[in-house]
């Protein structure tokens, strides 16, 4: 069987705006009813477009998928950036949780994180998507590990605090208070993961 040769990104405006809603229409498929339950009639319906076109621009549903993967991941960070950005300040750290929760909290914990509900669904099967994932929280942690690394240079955090063992650590709550959130439809686990987790933080802080 012949192998489709990959779409090559679109040149003009109109066809980057097509491949631009084919994406957020199958992010937001894919993210309500998990990408084993979104088809492809139901992304061109969403979208407005032809089947012709989706199949223009994405090999298969797998080549879809990478590309929501790569929307989500580029979503949550261009949301959180301006934060993150200046992540610089014990009140800063805590207005990031605080944005964090919030959105959480507009959804009574429904839904969970975008990336790690991929995650839960392709990780263990599909190497391209573990793969593409693990791009996307390592992505995340960097951006959390800059604005430690800011405030180790502010002088707010010793010199020899361990800024990336400290950014898996809040990524990690934050992944894992929004899968309780969305259990429990609250947000009180997952203010309480952050809140341990800045704690913790907090107990690398330079003498005043």
């Amino acid at each position: 069987m012949s192998v489709r040769a990959a779409p090559e990104a679109p040149s003009t405006h109109k066809g980057r705006a097509t491949r631009d809603r084919i994406v957020a229409a199958a992010a937001e498929l894919m993210y309500r009813h998990g990408v084993a339950g979104t088809s492809t009639p139901a992304v061109r319906n969403a979208a407005g477009v032809s089947s012709s076109q989706i199949y223009h621009y994405f090999t298969d549903k797998d080549d879809l998928t990478r590309a929501v993967i790569a929307f989500q991941t580029e979503t949550i960070l261009s949301n959180q950036a301006p934060l993150l950005a200046t992540l610089d300040s014990v009140e800063a750290l805590r207005s990031w949780r605080d944005v964090v929760v919030d959105a959480a909290r507009r959804q009574n914990g429904a839904g969970g994180c975008p990336l790690g509900s991929l995650s839960s669904e392709l990780s263990d099967d599909h190497r391209w998507a573990r793969d593409a994932l693990a791009a996307g929280f390592a992505a995340w942690s960097e951006a959390i590990r800059a604005g430690l690394d800011a405030m180790v240079d502010n002088g707010i955090l010793r010199p020899e605090t361990d800024v990336t063992a400290l950014s898996f650590a809040l990524l990690a709550a934050v992944q894992g208070g929004l899968v309780l959130a969305q259990a429990q439809h609250n947000t009180e686990a997952l203010e309480a993961a952050l809140d341990v987790a800045i704690a913790h933080i907090l107990n690398h802080a330079a003498p005043a």
